[in-house]
């Protein structure tokens, strides 16, 4: 059971991207939308795409290394929890950048 852990940290990540995705689309206006617009709108989506890349790398890797040491040592599990909240702040932290940027 701790292993599944990661993969649901992971799967955060992708529902960050979608609540970027859903703010842009409302934000978008036909009669209204310029250059300034279109690019704060895709430098929002880019900030939080590649913060949650980062993060994902991040995850994965400390996920499976985490996996196989639980195997051999339960002490290794508050470790890796804690390596793993930081690396999902990453994420948060592009979904917030990403969310001041498409105001």
């Amino acid at each position: 059971m701790p292993s599944i852990i990661p993969i649901i940290m992971a799967g955060i990540l992708g529902i960050y991207g979608l609540i970027v995705a859903v703010i842009l689309n409302q934000k978008i206006d036909k009669n209204n939308y310029n250059y300034q617009k279109g690019y704060a709108h895709l430098a929002s989506g880019l900030c939080c795409g590649l913060a949650s890349l980062a993060a994902g790398i991040a995850i994965g890797v400390v996920g499976e290394t985490g996996s196989r040491a639980i195997g051999l040592q339960d002490k290794v599990f508050v470790g890796m929890m804690l390596i793993l909240i930081f690396a999902e702040a990453l994420g948060l932290y592009g979904l917030i950048v990403a969310l001041i940027l498409s105001q």
